[in-house]
C-alpha cells in the first residue's frame, strides 16, 4: 500500500491540480498526504554580489517575511477548502483508515525541501513542467534524481481525476531502470484492477522478456497482460499513445539520465514523456 504521499506547494497556482491527483491515489490506498509549503527564506531573495545599505537590507527582509507569511496563510486556507472538496480528512484521527492530509511548512528552496522530505515518502507528486513558462523542471529533477523515491508527474487537468491507479501500464524493456520502477511500484500494481505490460517485443533479452515479467508478477498476485507497441525511435511517444489507447489512467516507467557526472538531464525517451504526457506518469530512477 501507499501510506505517505508528499505534495510540495508554493504560490505558483499548480498545487490544486497536483493535490487533486494525489487525493485520487490516496483514496485508493487510504494514504496520508503531507502538503509541504516550501517557504522561501528572505536571505535567499537578496541580490547576490550586490552591496546593499543596511537600512535597505532590513527593509527588504521585513517585506519578504510579510509576503511569505501572507502566502502561507493563503495556502493554508486554500488547502482547507480544497481538502473538503477532495474528501481528505484533516483531523489527524483517521490516518491509515481513510485518505487524510496535513499541512507542513518548511523554509528553504523548493528543490532542497523536496530532497529532504521526499526521502521519507512512498511517492512524491509534482506538476508536469511547463516548458512555455520554464517552470517545474528543477522541481521534477530534484524529486526524481535526489530523493530516491517514485515521482508522480501530474499533467494539467480541467477536472480532477475520479480514479488513479485503477488501470495501469508499465513500460518494460528488461533494463535495470525498468526493473527498479517495477520494484518500487508493486504497491500501485497490486492495487490496480488492470495491469498491462508495454513492450516492443525486441528490447528485452532472454530472462527478461515481457512474458517472463507477467509470470513474475503472477507470483506476487498481480495479474497482467502483454501489450505490444510499435518498435521505433519514438519510444516515449509510442508508450504514451498505447497507454491512452488502452484507457490507462497511469503509466509507470523508469527514468533515464543523460549526464554521467551529475544526473540532471533526462534521456531522450524520458524527456519526450515529460514534455508531451497528457496523462499521469509515475517515474522512477
Amino acid at each position: 500500500m501507499i501510506h505517505k504521499i508528499i505534495v510540495p506547494v508554493r504560490g505558483d497556482g499548480k498545487g490544486d491540480n497536483v493535490l487533486a491527483h494525489a487525493a485520487a491515489l490516496a483514496h485508493r490506498h487510504k494514504s496520508h498526504i503531507e502538503i509541504v509549503h516550501c517557504r522561501p527564506r528572505p536571505e535567499d531573495l537578496m541580490p547576490y554580489g550586490v552591496a546593499i545599505p543596511e537600512f535597505l537590507r532590513k527593509q527588504i527582509l521585513k517585506q519578504s517575511y510579510q509576503v511569505a507569511d501572507m502566502e502561507e496563510i493563503g495556502l493554508r486556507d486554500e488547502v482547507t477548502v480544497l481538502a473538503g472538496k477532495l474528501k481528505l480528512d484533516l483531523s489527524g484521527t483517521k490516518i491509515g483508515k481513510a485518505a487524510t492530509a496535513s499541512f507542513v511548512e518548511e523554509a528553504g528552496r523548493q528543490v532542497d525541501v523536496i530532497k529532504r522530505h521526499g526521502r521519507l515518502a512512498d511517492i512524491i507528486a509534482v506538476a508536469k513542467p511547463d516548458r512555455d513558462r520554464n517552470l517545474g523542471h528543477n522541481t521534477l529533477k530534484a524529486a526524481l534524481f535526489q530523493s530516491g523515491r517514485p515521482v508522480l508527474m501530474c499533467p494539467p487537468a480541467a477536472e480532477p481525476p475520479a480514479t488513479l491507479g485503477e488501470k495501469v501500464t508499465i513500460a518494460w524493456n528488461g533494463s535495470a531502470e525498468s526493473a527498479r520502477a517495477l520494484a518500487q511500484c508493486k504497491s500501485v500494481l497490486r492495487a490496480a484492477k488492470t495491469v498491462w505490460v508495454l513492450s516492443n517485443g525486441s528490447d528485452a533479452g532472454p530472462g527478461t522478456s515481457a512474458d517472463e515479467l507477467v509470470a513474475y508478477l503472477a507470483l506476487h498476485g498481480i495479474p497482467a497482460t502483454v501489450e505490444l507497441f510499435k518498435a521505433s525511435r519514438k519510444v516515449g511517444t509510442e508508450l504514451l499513445g498505447r497507454s491512452m489507447e488502452l484507457g490507462a489512467d497511469m503509466l509507470i516507467m523508469g527514468a533515464y539520465g543523460d549526464s554521467h557526472e551529475r544526473e540532471t538531464v533526462f534521456g531522450g525517451n524520458t524527456q519526450t514523456v515529460v514534455d508531451t504526457a497528457k496523462m499521469p506518469v509515475l517515474l522512477n530512477h
